[in-house]
């Protein structure tokens, strides 16, 4: 009993710890000193630091007032700061007599960067865990209307957004710097496959057409059903990874030099499905013939082949049908973060939902979409390529190669678009006009299909920084793969808007 009453009072008697955020005092009192001794510290710190880092409020005041004095090319002094910071009582201490105590205890501006990198480090934690308490709060006391993965994906907006943020150079630099960063940039296009600025696609005539799939581009590759649009995005994005070479930063990151890192949402078609095809694709056996079973020994053991060689490729697949924009963007920044990413694939544009309710206006939603996708691609600073579906007006024209008047809601979807390719393949549409086989039709029907057997068109309807024009693919329909073709006729080249 005695123990327990021991116990009891010393829990009275203990004060509870309260865990203070992260700050270093002696660092803001250091930067502030050598910015009212020198104001050169200042433009040392300027790019990256504001008053909103320090953790102290006057501090911040002393740097803001600090800032607009320089900036207003007058000089920040111990004496100038006093008239715009009051003089009011600090414990026994006034500010005027803080301000002097700052300077006189100031002995260098050399370290004024590194006194300003820990208070800038500092605040990042400071707003990490704010996060964090914001994210348990809300889940403690969430509204009725507000979801888990709604939290969720604002929890992972405002982490991803914190750690993009936090960088130290910034300003002018030397042009000897920016013209090493070019020389750079074109060693590592000298590396890639194809000698391209952009990612190499596989296909060597849309890369001469393109350049590759550029960063912070959002491709859109349209076409009518039976195209071939998503084979023609499978077989990309696996070359992509298929070529996939890093080399590990001193730092520990890893930096693609060639190929690179796929991201595939697949809305539409399970992951099985879409690896049937990729399987069949790489080992020339029909998917048909997969699915069934119906396949020879030597076939199996080509299939185990393909199957091994495909395993260690960084390829990923996100099979969640009707998912939204946000939490498309929500998982893309999250591979990014965990995996890495180069190139990321959405098939296709029609399945994702935006975030206004069901029965508003699809254009408005479509819009949302497109500009979501955009703002995407270039704050991930890789390729997006979109797959959109085509109006049924193609259908009801002689010619029927698609136009930019042809995509669905085409206002945002052109406009956003930095590219826009069409898949067409006249064999598709010649093979469901075949006439009796004892017409005098019929011969000259077997001769164009003769003409136009294998191949596919791919149409550059836009391109933001290139040409327009026609690229001639080959195409094998039972394994759904294409490939190049040496294409003897080529449209005239436009150059685009």
């Amino acid at each position: 009993m005695a123990t327990a009453n021991a116990l009891v009072a010393q829990l009275d008697n203990h004060e509870p710890e309260y865990r203070v955020a992260p700050h270093n005092i002696d660092a803001e009192q250091a930067l502030l000193g050598a910015i009212l001794v020198n104001n050169e510290a200042y433009y040392r710190v300027s790019d990256f630091l504001g008053p909103e880092h320090f953790h102290e409020d006057l501090h911040r005041r002393i740097y803001e007032v600090a800032s607009s004095l320089i900036k207003a090319g007058k000089v920040a002094t111990p004496v100038t700061l006093k008239t715009f910071l009051g003089d009011q009582d600090l414990g026994g201490i006034t500010v005027s007599q803080y301000l002097a105590r700052l300077a006189s205890e100031a002995t260098t501006i050399i370290n004024a960067m590194d006194y300003g990198r820990t208070i800038y480090d500092l605040s990042i934690r400071r707003k990490l865990i704010a996060i964090g308490e914001e994210t348990v709060n809300t889940a403690f006391d969430a509204p009725v209307d507000s979801t888990p993965r709604a939290q969720i994906e604002e929890a992972e907006r405002k982490l991803f957004a914190l750690a993009e943020t936090g960088r130290y150079d910034g300003g002018f630099q030397r042009f000897t710097d920016a013209l090493t960063a070019a020389i750079g940039m074109a060693a590592k296009a000298y590396q890639r496959d194809g000698k391209l600025s952009g990612i190499s696609t596989g296909l060597v005539d849309i890369d001469r057409k393109l350049g590759g799939l550029q960063p912070s581009d959002l491709v859109i590759l349209a076409g009518r059903p039976a195209m071939g649009k998503t084979s023609l995005a499978t077989n990309i994005a696996f070359n992509i990874a298929k070529a996939y070479r890093g080399e590990k930063r001193p730092d520990g990151t890893i930096e693609t030099m060639n190929g690179g890192v796929v991201g595939f949402f697949s809305l539409e078609m399970s992951s099985e499905q879409l690896a049937t095809r990729i399987i069949a694709e790489q080992s020339g056996i029909p998917s048909y013939k997969i699915r069934r079973g119906d396949i020879t020994e030597d076939e199996f053991y080509k299939l185990t082949e393909a199957a091994r060689e495909m395993q260690s490729i960084p390829f990923y697949i996100d099979q969640t049908g009707g998912i939204s924009i946000a939490q498309l963007t929500a998982r893309a920044r999250r591979l990014k973060r965990q995996k890495g990413l180069d190139v990321l694939v959405v098939d296709y544009l029609q399945l994702l939902s935006g975030s206004s309710k069901k029965g508003e206006n699809r254009v408005q939603e479509l819009t949302e979409i497109t500009t979501g996708l955009k703002a995407l691609a270039k704050e991930l600073s890789v390729p997006i390529v979109a797959l959109s579906q085509l109006s049924r007006q193609v259908e009801s024209r002689d010619d029927k190669r698609p136009q930019l008047s042809d995509l669905r809601e085409s206002g945002s979807i052109e406009q956003d678009a930095d590219v826009v390719l069409f898949v067409y393949r006249e064999e598709y549409y010649l093979q469901n006009r075949e006439p009796k086989p004892d017409s005098k039709e019929y011969p000259e029907w077997q001769a164009e299909m003769e003409r136009v057997h294998g191949k596919a068109e791919l149409i550059i309807g836009k391109q933001r920084h290139g040409p327009t024009g026609t690229v001639q693919l080959a195409f094998q329909a039972n394994i759904t793969r294409f490939t190049n073709l040496a294409a003897e006729d080529r449209m005239p080249e436009r150059i685009g808007d």
